[in-house]
């Protein structure tokens, strides 16, 4: 019984908050952002690694996949295959870590989460979104990585505790189903 939780179930609930998600990403990534040429301060990311915690690896990659694809064509980009395998990484890699975790106390789970976003990052923002930008871009690896350093300090800490926040609330129990919203009302009252 422990081993399904961590799969994806595909039914009308788990699609439409893969849905919510993938607007939730696009709308805090496309909208609210700050560009400055190759650095973008956006916190879409956030929502992808929920998707992933929540409804699985298959479905946080999904939503990484779509989200990106579809802020392409908002934008008018061109689908860059870096950028895109590291919007998948940020719903894939940190639900892939979830098992490793899922027995631990409270501060367990936390730096769990915490170690599983940073190697996320390092991986799909240091080196996959890097490589993006200098391959299909043209921008010059010395000149972008100072910045991408500093973009990658700032923006960890903010997923991190977005992340914590956000999982270790009501709206967890709500989203992976040990919750009806009935229920959830009568708690706050």
């Amino acid at each position: 019984m422990e081993k399904n939780r961590y799969k994806t179930h595909w039914n009308v609930k788990t699609l439409v908050f893969m849905a919510l998600m993938v607007a939730m990403h696009l709308v805090l990534t496309r909208v609210f952002v700050v560009e400055l040429g190759a650095y973008r301060i956006a916190i879409g990311s956030v929502s992808t690694i929920l998707a992933g915690l929540w409804m699985g690896p298959a479905a946080g990659a999904a939503c990484g996949l779509t989200a990106d694809v579809l802020g392409c064509f908002i934008k008018g980009y061109a689908i860059d295959p870096f950028i895109t395998a590291a919007a998948i990484c940020w719903g894939l890699l940190p639900a892939l870590a979830r098992p490793l975790y899922a027995n631990r106390t409270k501060k367990g789970k936390t730096a769990a989460i915490v170690v599983s976003i940073v190697c996320t990052a390092v991986l799909s923002s240091l080196v996959l979104t890097t490589m993006g930008l200098v391959i299909f871009e043209g921008y010059n690896f010395y000149t972008i990585i100072p910045g991408r350093l500093v973009q990658f300090a700032i923006l960890i800490p903010i997923y991190s505790v977005l992340t914590c926040i956000i999982y270790f609330s009501p709206l967890t129990s709500l989203v992976v189903g040990t919750v009806t919203p009935a229920v959830l009302k009568k708690k706050t009252v």
